[in-house]
């Protein structure tokens, strides 16, 4: 008769907590990554939209006429 092997071997509790903290650290990493990183492109959007010149309101632009065009029918 075989033996399982899963059933020979023994849990290792510290290798479990070596598991989790590594896991843990890893997702820490993660989150402070994800928290430096929006903020740096956000300011480079904003410091791009200061460069472009003002809107100059509503534009009636040839695909707007046709649309309009399209709407009437």
């Amino acid at each position: 008769m075989k033996h399982d092997q899963k059933h020979d071997q023994k849990h290792d509790p510290l290798k479990s907590r070596r598991a989790f903290i590594a896991g843990a650290v890893t997702a820490g990493a993660g989150v402070a990554l994800a928290a430096i990183v929006p903020t740096t492109a956000v300011s480079a959007d904003i410091d791009a939209a200061d460069e472009k010149p003002a809107n100059k309101g509503y534009q009636l632009t040839e695909h707007v006429l046709d649309y309009y065009k399209s709407a009437a029918e």
